[in-house]
Formats: C-alpha cells, sequence, structure tokens
C-alpha cells in the first residue's frame, strides 16, 4: 500500500460538512486535509501517491456500531471475530463494540483484550470488547469491575438479559461512575420476559402446523408482555443511574414510552443515551407476520416505530446501532432471537430516515459515526477531520438493490429484510487507510 493516497471526484460528507466533487489526502492512514481540484489534479500526475476515483459517490467517516456480537469464544459456529470483522467491513463499519455474552462470557479485562488483539490481527476494523456487569453473568458479583480500564473497556453491559438485583445494579453502577465507565443496559423485567418464553415457543409450534393466524395471536401476546418488560426496566434503571451518578446508556430502545423516559431524563439533566436499531425503525411487528423474525426486544408497533423515528430525528436518541446477532440455521429455526444487520443497517436507515424522512446525510453520519465516536472516547474518528484515522465509507445514496442473505460475508444467513429492496449501497470501505472491501 502507498503511503499516500488522493481520493477525489467524491462528494465529502460528514456530520459538519457536505461537499460536492471534492477531495482529500491520506498519509499514513491519516486524514491529511481537503484538496483543490488543481491540487488533485497535480497530485494524480505523481506515482508515488495511489489515487481512487470515488466516481461521484459519497465519502463519510466509516460507521461505528456500540452494539453487535461476534459469538466468540464458544459460539463460533454462529460467528466468530474474522467473519463478524468481514462483515462489518462490508457494512461500512470501522469500530464495533462487543457484547459479552459468549461462552465464557466475557468477564474480565484480560478475556476483552483477547478479542481485541484478534481483530486487530485480521486487520479489518477496530474491535471493543465490552464486559459483562456481573461476573459469569451470576446476577450478584461486581468485583471484576474493580480491574477494568475505561481506556480499554468504555463498557459494561449484561446484553441479552437483565440484573435483576437492583442493590447489585447500584452497586455496578457505583463502580462504574468512579472508572467512568459506561453502563450498557438491555431493559427487560426477567420474570416478564419469562412469562412471553413460552407464548413464543407455542407460536412456533402453531407455524409448524400451519396454524399462521394463531401464531401472530401468540407472538402479538407475547410481545405485549415484552413491552411491558422493557419500559419498566428502563425506569428502574434511569432512576439506579441518578442516585448511582453514571452514564446509563440504554440499548435497543423500541418503544416510545421508553422514548418519552429518555426525553424526560435528558431534560433533568441526566447522563443517560440511547441506542436505536434499524430493523426497529425499519420493520413494524404490526405488518412482520413471519414467526422467525423474533428479536430482542421484539418488532414494535407501527405507532412506536414512528416515535423512534422521531426520536433519531429530533436528536433524543444518540446513535444507531445494529444489534448484530447472528444465528445458525438450525438455531434460528428453533426460535433464537435476532438475525445479522451490519451489512443493510446504512441502505436500512438511509431507505427509512433520509429518503423517506427528510433527514441529511450529515446527520445520518452524527448518528452512525460522529456521536458514537464520542460517547466511546474516540477522538481520532467519526469526522473528516485533518488528523482524524483514515476509517472511510464510500456509498452510493441512490443504488437501488434486493437483500439477499446468502450473500452476507457474515456466517449468520438469516434477515427479516430478505428480498426487500433498499436504496442505498456500500460502495467501498477503508480502513486506517487501506482498501478492506470493495464491492
Amino acid at each position: 500500500m502507498k503511503d499516500l493516497l488522493l481520493i477525489h471526484n467524491a462528494r465529502l460528507v460528514d456530520c459538519e460538512q457536505d461537499v460536492k466533487d471534492g477531495a482529500m489526502l491520506i498519509r499514513g492512514g491519516k486524514i491529511e486535509g481537503m484538496l483543490t481540484k488543481a491540487a488533485a489534479k497535480k497530485l494524480m500526475q505523481d506515482e508515488s501517491v495511489g489515487v481512487y476515483d470515488a466516481h461521484g459517490c459519497v465519502v463519510m467517516p466509516s460507521f461505528i456500531d456500540m452494539h453487535a456480537h461476534f459469538r466468540d469464544p464458544g459460539l463460533t459456529q454462529k460467528e466468530d471475530i474474522e467473519s463478524g470483522s468481514r462483515a462489518a467491513a462490508a457494512g461500512g463499519f470501522g469500530t464495533v463494540v462487543l457484547m459479552p455474552n459468549t461462552n465464557p462470557v466475557v468477564s474480565s479485562l484480560k478475556m476483552a483484550e483477547e478479542n481485541d488483539i484478534k481483530a486487530k490481527n485480521i486487520g479489518l476494523c477496530q474491535v471493543i470488547q465490552s464486559v459483562s456487569i456481573t461476573k459469569d453473568f451470576d446476577g450478584k458479583t461486581v468485583s471484576h469491575i474493580d480491574g477494568l480500564k475505561a481506556k480499554t473497556v468504555p463498557i459494561i453491559t449484561e446484553d441479552g438479559h437483565e440484573v435483576m438485583d437492583s442493590a447489585v445494579m447500584l452497586e455496578a453502577m457505583k463502580k462504574a461512575a468512579k472508572k467512568n465507565l459506561i453502563v450498557s443496559c438491555h431493559c427487560e423485567d426477567p420474570f416478564l420476559a419469562e412469562a412471553a418464553r413460552p407464548l413464543r415457543k407455542q407460536a412456533l409450534d402453531a407455524l409448524a402446523q400451519g396454524k399462521k393466524a394463531k401464531a401472530a395471536s401468540l407472538l402479538h401476546e407475547a410481545d405485549v408482555l415484552l413491552a411491558l418488560a422493557e419500559d419498566s426496566a428502563t425506569f428502574r434503571n434511569i432512576r439506579l443511574a441518578e442516585e448511582a451518578g453514571c452514564h446509563l446508556h440504554l440499548c435497543h430502545v423500541s418503544t416510545g414510552q421508553c422514548i418519552a423516559e429518555v426525553r424526560r431524563a435528558k431534560a433533568s439533566g441526566l447522563a443517560v443515551t440511547c441506542e436505536i436499531t434499524p430493523h426497529h425503525i425499519g420493520l413494524s411487528g404490526d405488518k412482520e407476520q413471519n414467526v422467525f423474525h423474533i428479536v430482542n426486544p421484539p418488532l414494535r408497533s407501527e405507532v412506536d416505530r414512528v416515535c423512534l423515528i422521531q426520536a433519531l430525528l429530533d436528536g433524543t436518541a444518540d446513535v444507531i446501532a445494529t444489534d448484530h446477532a447472528p444465528h445458525t440455521e438450525q438455531d434460528k429455526a428453533s426460535g433464537s432471537p435476532g438475525f445479522s444487520g451490519l451489512e443493510t443497517a446504512f441502505a436500512v436507515c438511509n431507505t427509512v430516515l433520509v429518503r423517506e424522512n427528510g433527514m441529511s446525510l450529515s446527520q445520518l453520519s452524527r448518528i452512525m459515526s460522529k456521536r458514537p465516536a464520542h460517547l466511546l472516547g474516540l477522538d481520532d474518528r467519526g469526522s473528516l477531520t485533518s488528523g482524524n484515522r483514515a476509517d472511510l465509507v464510500v456509498v452510493d445514496p441512490d443504488e437501488e438493490w434486493v437483500v439477499h442473505g446468502q450473500e452476507f460475508a457474515s456466517k449468520g444467513k438469516y434477515t427479516p429484510l430478505e428480498g426487500k429492496k433498499l436504496t442505498g449501497s456500500i460502495v467501498a470501505t477503508f480502513f486506517n487507510g487501506a482498501m478492506v472491501f470493495q464491492q
């Protein structure tokens, strides 16, 4: 790879600028700066400079995902660091925060560093491995938090379920506040969630018997319980975080009631942030009747979907996060919640937020790149600022394509978007100035 790379004939977009027919110079994996047409033309004559013609496409800071599952260690039949990194690159992501619900659970600085190093050696994206709130998800031990370093592990989370004991959660939040760690919560009352589980199983059984209407009815009943589970746990966690004085980040917020709680918390000056997934703004539980679309939290009502979109438009919601959760075909058929999302994230957000709801590409760059970079303390990325890392994505916001999960780089081929037409494609991804994906 040449030390100097010229990107030209590009529309340069980040959270603060939208420059048509622009050019930029990359030196040693960092953004050196924007160039005039004359300066770019002169550099093209220099054989020591690599040249990338964007052909009028949009060049943006690569995306940063605060919530994904690469299933490593222990569940690598679903995904591993390498296949997950390839999926991230194909989706335009340069940095991905991984959840700790692996086997064994990631509950130490050492285990987190091992995954970080695996990804570094692969060289397709940066992985930031989060650590569990309670040791091994035992629901009671939080002493391991004392050994964490915010620079390496900025987030602790019990993603996949909730810390049931409020006293334990409060203690963990107080420790996190002292160490400047983000407490990322999968808000779900475990007892209501448990009540919903048999209804989901009955829905799968009904579908296997060809009883689609019954399956849809059972799934709706389960989803009502799960909405209550999310709403009640969100209120509890905000109140505990207020007492502890920690930064609370709410995972995959999916109900209008939770958005209202976030608005109230922010208006009160609390350090509360939240994420929304592409599938919760792109799909409605009212319309999607396929029971295999099971995900936690579930696809919600159209009313909820509209509330989530408005929260992203008005800034109540901070970031887009994929909750990329790949499964084997067998596990998905058995009702495992979640599906692959890295490779469709931009297209869904571009289709729903930009084309259908008037968000600018600069605003989209803010919630997919700049804002998550800021929350994670990654000051050297998220914008096209001189001196930043050259983690870039080239997108065609106007290209239409049809989703086919079998074409995913991820091991998880299931997607609720199968066969759907989206607008906006990933043309190329650069990581530290090197091209790691090209369409």
